[in-house]
């Protein structure tokens, strides 16, 4: 109930006096940039490093739920559901006009070079790699863990309890809860913000409508109303089917550009893009370039926006990811939500991004120049200039706006899912008429941010990117402190290593017998003890990696750390 009543709050002031809230988030954002943006760089890119060292150590085998537990969903809609919802609208919208707005206006070097061009495309898979969905996972695993593993409930303030304990139920807790609501709504209302802006972009290139912001206004509650249908079908019937068509469709538009498009050359791109990404991203993750204030403008502007961005949707996302994720080891979640997905989104922007680029190279006064302007404009003109029937052209135009609208919808059916998770006390299951509700409220704050924007005189873009910084500010306390939270319940998990199976006088008379015979099977006898195998050597069935378990949530009684883990796994070992 708080979190509805600070949120309308929040509407009712943008509608009263949408140029107030403009000017007051424009200055609480040059403090926040110019004074933390170093926080956002480094926990950003320390997060990156955890959640690998995590997959590779021996807590990959960890189950988000007991031991015997199985995934809930098949790998493809896992992967749709996952990746329709951690990134969405924004890989239709940068694809095209990030690289070009990077090559035209480098934050160093000079502009419009072969170097540029390569920059340009290391910016952008900077952008939208490892580190985003690295920040989606720490909540993700934080949230799974302990809900499905520990038996809390699915909620934010859950992935505390090794460091707060009982207090997750009193006013701590309630706070990250309430912190992690309005993070997924300002961070889904930069989403449909940016879809509205690229969807009236798409019907002025079409029908000539001007894209204005009472038209985007309206769209967003048009295409809300999609959401709304979605949101009443449920996960397996809404959200689940819905992603999988959106994910076909991205691909088929995708693969339409690249076969009309430089395909040999895209093809050579693509490797050259992720060895470049490779190579320069330690560098790159921790850079903030002292002393230049061009180059730390343009960081402010898209890696800090970026950041805040993803970390705003870090509490949709990951509690979507945990929400889906049930009966997945650590090992299979980190691989799954991390590599997978960053590496479609290197091919998606390696299609799209390289072949507006290999235009523009060539011809410099391309309409494509003017795309950093208007970037909701880029992809169009692109799938304009593709050597194809106007026909193909007009569908290719429309498919975009579908594959908008359904990243759209799919965005804020999971995000009303999400926030009602969260304010209803971590019920998975929570009532569709609750769910409808914040699907139309995320609609309504996209409006007004939109509105608030442009009645303080900036473009409507800026308004949105300064929701995202702004709300990511507090949840990367959150997030680190889950970190924490999630490793010490981690290593509350006791790995204790069987002994070798002692074998019986009579076995071990039948084994020397045996050896100096000279009649070796070789082959394990069916009660499992001891054999000879053709070496002559003993092997025995032997349990390895066993974890003391305990059924009940308890804080230890020396550390506060959640005491309990189960069995994961038995493996034969030559003895």
């Amino acid at each position: 109930m708080s979190s509805a009543v600070l949120a309308l709050a929040f509407v009712l002031w943008g509608a009263v006096a949408p140029a107030s809230l403009g000017s007051v988030a424009d200055s609480v954002n040059s403090v926040v940039t110019g004074n933390l943006g170093w926080l956002y760089i480094f926990t950003a890119s320390a997060f990156v490093v955890f959640v690998i060292v995590l997959m590779a150590s021996r807590f990959g085998r960890v189950r988000l739920g007991p031991s015997d537990s199985t995934p809930e969903y098949k790998t493809v809609s896992w992967f749709a559901m996952l990746f329709t919802a951690g990134m969405g609208i924004g890989l239709v919208f940068y694809a095209v006009a990030e690289p070009l707005t990077h090559f035209t206006s480098p934050p160093t070097g000079e502009a419009g070079t072969a170097e540029a061009a390569e920059n340009a495309m290391l910016y952008t898979f900077y952008h939208w790699g490892l580190h985003p969905w690295a920040i989606y996972i720490v909540l993700g695993l934080s949230l799974g863990y302990f809900s499905f593993r520990k038996g809390l409930p699915l909620r934010p303030a859950a992935a505390l309890y090794p460091l707060i304990g009982n207090r997750i139920n009193s006013w701590p807790g309630y706070l990250v809860d309430v912190v992690a609501v309005f993070g997924t709504l300002f961070g889904l209302a930069t989403s449909l913000g940016i879809g509205a802006q690229q969807v009236g972009a798409g019907l002025e290139t079409l029908f000539g409508l001007e894209n204005s912001t009472p038209l985007q206004v309206v769209l967003i509650l048009l295409i809300t109303s999609v959401a709304a249908v979605s949101v009443l079908l449920g996960i397996d019937k809404g959200i689940r089917n819905l992603s999988l068509i959106n994910l076909w469709l991205a691909l088929a538009l995708m693969l339409f550009v690249f076969f009309f498009g430089p395909t040999r050359d895209l093809l050579n791109s693509t490797a050259a893009n992720v060895g470049v990404y490779v190579q320069q991203l330690p560098g790159l993750s921790f850079q903030t370039f002292p002393g230049d204030a061009d180059a730390q403008s343009w960081q402010s502007g898209w890696t800090l926006f970026y950041w805040g961005w993803w970390i705003s949707w870090s509490p949709f996302v990951g509690m979507f990811l945990a929400r889906i994720s049930y009966g997945r080891t650590i090992r299979q979640f980190v691989a799954g939500a991390l590599f997978a997905p960053v590496g479609a989104s290197m091919v998606w922007m390696t299609v799209f991004g390289d072949t507006a680029l290999d235009l523009l190279r060539a011809d410099p006064a391309n309409p494509l120049a003017g795309a950093p302007d208007s970037p909701e404009t880029s992809m169009f003109l692109l799938l304009q200039q593709l050597p194809v029937p106007e026909i193909l052209t007009l569908l290719a135009s429309v498919l975009s706006i579908v594959v908008v609208v359904l990243f759209f919808a799919t965005s804020s059916d999971s995000g009303s899912l999400v926030i009602d998770i969260l304010t209803n006390g971590g019920d998975p299951n929570p009532r569709w008429q609750q769910r409808l509700f914040w699907a139309v409220l995320e609609g309504i704050i996209a409006a007004v941010l939109l509105g608030a924007g442009a009645a303080a005189g900036a473009d409507a873009l800026s308004a949105l990117q300064t929701a995202s910084i702004l709300a990511g500010l507090p949840l990367c306390i959150v997030l680190i402190l889950m970190a924490v939270g999630l490793m010490k319940g981690l290593r509350s998990e006791r790995f204790v290593v069987a002994l070798p199976v002692e074998m019986s006088p009579a076995v071990a008379l039948r084994s020397s017998t045996a050896r100096s015979d000279g009649h070796s099977t070789g082959r394990a006898p069916d009660n499992g003890q001891a054999a000879i195998d053709p070496s002559g050597a003993l092997y025995s069935e032997t349990a390895v990696a066993t974890m003391a378990t305990s059924d009940e949530v308890a804080p230890d009684s020396d550390d506060g750390v959640l005491d309990n883990a189960e069995e994961v796994s038995l493996e034969r070992q030559e003895r």
